[in-house]
């Protein structure tokens, strides 16, 4: 399930109505925000909260909250008298953050889903909310996003705590980095793996899903419009949208094409190459062949003449060969999850 984040210390303008909009053309189900930040006015945040609800009940969308002790306080509330306004609210699930106790979560799970911090959970505290007669049907494990560089969490560490989290029958969630708008005041994406810091969102989502995640949220409050259209490719028609700059490609280079159903340890071989072309193919510019570069086997190459490839690690120069085009950088990584038979469209962003 894909998430975004929508933050609650302004009144929602045009365009950020607009931005909730393309999310949901993009095929998200489920948003995440928070009344945790002490800098935000308790009546604005509330206020918000409402409108924010209102959205996500409208459209369909589920609604998770963080909340902390420290901000049930400032705002005045209390998780055993006010669980009915959160409901009123449309929020479908309360993200527990630091101050709440595990009889108290144990309650709130027999009335509504509860996200516990799944960095930080251990055995003692599942074992307590046993005892305590927890629905664990409610529980889930949600992991926090990292706004400082060098702060994320490290892959390794992060694969076995989902493997110990799924054992334990938690679903898990986790958050991948925006493109657009990076929240402040630090500026740097809000990831939960570092590696995934400056990654394309699309990739590091996929990445995601092979690290265990059932949930993945965009952290920040944006994407850019291409970058959405990767995600509502991938997600909905599978199909996935690389983009490239060309030089005298042929005219179906961004049609959509497939990968073949053998995969190749160093190109991504499009199947569709030689049937498609037409045409004798002069040598031309058959240089390096870089990390991202689109190829065209030329007449030289025989029966191979018109063969597409992507190239996935830097390769020398062959004769046989053109080099028509190149990914764009932060593209590269999606080169990776070209598996066997991948509908693939790359998408010209010109020069």
């Amino acid at each position: 399930m894909l998430g975004f984040s929508a933050y609650l210390h302004s009144s929602f303008q045009k365009k950020d109505l607009e931005m909730f909009n393309q999310f949901v053309k993009a095929g998200f189900k489920g948003v995440f925000t928070s009344i945790n930040l002490p800098e935000d006015d308790p009546q604005v945040l509330l206020d918000n909260l409402k409108r924010l609800g209102q959205l996500c009940f409208d459209n369909g969308l589920e609604l998770t909250l963080d909340i902390s002790s420290v901000a049930m306080k400032r705002l005045n509330l209390n998780l055993d008298r006010d669980l009915a306004i959160f409901k009123k609210l449309h929020v479908t699930m309360l993200r527990i953050d630091d101050g709440i106790s595990i009889q108290r979560i144990a309650r709130l799970s027999l009335g509504m889903k509860v996200a516990l911090n799944a960095s930080t959970i251990e055995q003692t505290e599942i074992d307590e909310l046993t005892a305590a007669k927890a629905n664990f049907a409610n529980l889930e494990a949600w992991h926090n996003y990292y706004p400082r560089e060098n702060t994320g969490l490290d892959g390794a560490w992060f694969k076995e705590k989902n493997q110990w989290l799924k054992a334990n029958n938690f679903k898990v969630m986790a958050f991948v980095p925006g493109d657009k708008n990076l929240r402040a005041p630090v500026y740097k994406g809000l990831p939960t793996l570092e590696a995934h810091r400056y990654e394309n969102p699309l990739a590091a989502a996929i990445d995601m899903k092979e690290y265990g995640a059932d949930r993945i949220y965009i952290g920040d409050s944006a994407l850019k419009a291409s970058t959405f259209e990767q995600f509502r490719n991938y997600f909905i028609k599978n199909v996935l949208q690389i983009r490239a700059q060309f030089d005298h490609a042929p005219s179906y280079i961004t049609d959509v094409l497939h990968q073949r159903a053998d995969v190749s340890r160093d190109v991504v071989r499009l199947r569709e190459g030689r049937p498609l072309n037409k045409t004798e193919i002069r040598p031309t510019n058959s240089g390096l062949r870089k990390r991202g570069s689109i190829t065209l086997d030329n007449e030289l190459s025989g029966r191979y003449q018109g063969e597409l490839q992507l190239v996935k690690y830097q390769l020398p120069a062959d004769s046989t060969v053109n080099v028509i085009g190149q990914i764009d950088e932060k593209d590269i990584s999606l080169l990776k999850y070209c598996v066997a038979n991948q509908a693939i469209q790359l998408i010209d962003i010109g020069s």
